[in-house]
């Protein structure tokens, strides 16, 4: 079985690889850092549902529903809030300037040190979060391939970040943008196609699954008590300020709608994006509930930790795996494609965020494009040994579901973030003192995670959840407000006024 699952991971990678060769062919620093900025609209669209989704959506959505029935779903109601601002807001802004970094506006806005704050905290994000969606990606075949062959975790982990580093190397975003395609087609396959096994096997259709599903409390969608950190309202604003920061405030998945060819045209890509989203995560969900009646009907023994409680993201490998080797393979096809999808944008962000914010590759004449090509691809191998670490680090701190933790990371990471830019797009008569920033991005993260930590106390029982990262951008937005100073006609400028 090993060697199967070996072969078909291989089989894929060298497709993966054959469209990095096509899409890379006469490539420059331009094609790397923003395609040619010819990306058809719905090639963009489609793909960006597989990278929206990565590893954590593929393992933790469905294996969440064991302990979160289907409130995850209001979150994802949140999204088409989130999607309508990004493409209502933050993509004219962004056309408007001609940004290759979206972290541009910043310095442009506030100032130098704005710029690199916001960029830091992005790098850091990105670094985190999209590492951790990797890292599940490793830990799942390392658990079920490599560590009966006493392989250590550190190698796969090393196997997948020098092939993802391979196909961007050249192409950058222009592959990515292609590849993402086949990363989604195989994601939603191997879902499917997992239902699909589970019904027939025992012998049962999706509403009878759900009607028994519900019987049992599984597909609960709203939780109604306001004490709850899965308070269905804060659900849904959550999902909203989660996909403003992840998608509009993020290097990463912006960089690949700034590929397309309009502005009409990326924002045609979100909203569709939008929709195709919901339904993905229904399917998701729904293959959540088929995965937890199969155990319950056959007797399947659910995975715990050294606590006894169950490990949430060891539900759908597991029974993946015990199912048959046809579902063993879909289910590794659609992991790869997860991790490949959630890495490659990434490492192709991280690396333009620092050309462009650090580095000021827009506007530096004393580098000749064969010197800034040869410095990219430096710090392109950079972040890949950084990520590769941060992989390799998490190890020991994972026992439970991962989609949790990446919100709450970003809850901390991405709130200077949010209030940084709304500042800038809403209070357009004031400027803070740029030197302030930095002092205040750091604060605003610590005095969020104490509020967090005592919440209990400090508001009669009521939780935070995701919304913490609403606090967390108020906190800076409120901070900024404070060190700002009324702009004069003397004093404003163009720039300002953006």
């Amino acid at each position: 079985m090993s060697t199967l699952i070996l072969t078909v991971f291989v089989i894929y990678t060298l497709l993966i690889l054959l469209i990095a060769h096509f899409t890379s062919r006469k490539s420059n620093n331009d094609t790397f850092f923003t395609g040619n900025r010819k990306s058809p609209w719905f090639v963009v669209a489609y793909g960006m549902i597989g990278a929206s989704l990565s590893g954590v959506t593929f393992m933790s959505v469905p294996g969440n529903v064991y302990t979160g029935q289907f409130t995850y779903f209001g979150i994802v109601l949140g999204y088409i809030i989130g999607y309508a601002v990004i493409a209502l807001v933050l993509l004219p802004l962004y056309y408007k300037l001609n940004l290759t970094s979206i972290y541009s506006y910043l310095e442009m806005r506030f100032g130098r040190r704005s710029e690199k704050t916001g960029a830091a905290f992005f790098l850091l994000s990105r670094l985190l979060g999209s590492a951790l969606r990797m890292y599940l990606v490793v830990f799942v075949l390392y658990e079920f391939v490599f560590k009966a062959w006493g392989i250590p975790f550190w190698v796969p982990a090393v196997i997948f970040i020098a092939l993802i580093l391979v196909y961007t190397f050249k192409g950058g975003i222009k592959t990515v943008v292609w590849t993402d395609t086949l990363q989604t087609t195989f994601l939603l396959l191997a879902a499917i196609i997992t239902v699909v096994c589970i019904l027939k096997e025992l012998n049962i259709s999706i509403p009878e699954l759900l009607k028994a599903s519900s019987e049992q409390g599984y597909t609960k969608l709203f939780e109604i008590d306001p004490n709850h950190n899965r308070f269905w309202l804060k659900q849904i604003i959550s999902g909203a300020f989660i996909t403003i920061v992840m998608t509009g405030l993020d290097q990463d998945m912006m960089q690949k709608n700034m590929t397309c060819k309009s502005l009409r045209d990326a924002q045609k890509n979100v909203m569709t994006s939008s929709i195709l989203f919901i339904v993905v995560n229904i399917i998701f969900l729904c293959l959540g509930a088929s995965l937890i009646y199969y155990a319950q009907q056959t007797g399947f023994q659910l995975h715990v930790n050294e606590s006894g409680v169950v490990v949430n993201d060891k539900i759908f490998p597991a029974i993946a795996f015990s199912f048959s080797k046809f579902t063993s393979i879909v289910f590794v096809i659609g992991l790869v494609a997860a991790g490949y999808s959630s890495a490659d944008g990434t490492l192709t962000a991280l690396t333009t965020t620092f050309c462009f914010n650090f580095l000021n590759f827009g506007s530096r004449t004393d580098l000749s494009e064969e010197q800034k090509l040869k410095t990219r691809k430096q710090i392109h191998i950079c972040f890949a040994i950084l990520y590769l670490l941060v992989i390799i680090a998490f190890r020991p701190f994972h026992n439970q579901s991962l989609i949790d933790k990446v919100f709450e990371i970003a809850g901390y990471t991405y709130g200077p973030l949010l209030g940084l830019y709304t500042f800038g797009l809403f209070v357009k008569s004031r400027k803070p003192n740029d030197r302030y920033v930095p002092y205040i991005a750091v604060a605003s993260p610590i005095l969020s995670y104490i509020l967090n930590l005592y919440s209990k106390t400090l508001f009669n029982g009521y939780q935070f959840g995701f919304e913490i990262l609403i606090v967390n951008g108020l906190i800076t937005f409120i901070a900024l407000l404070a060190v700002s100073s009324k702009v004069t006609s003397d004093n404003k400028t163009e720039k300002i006024s953006l």
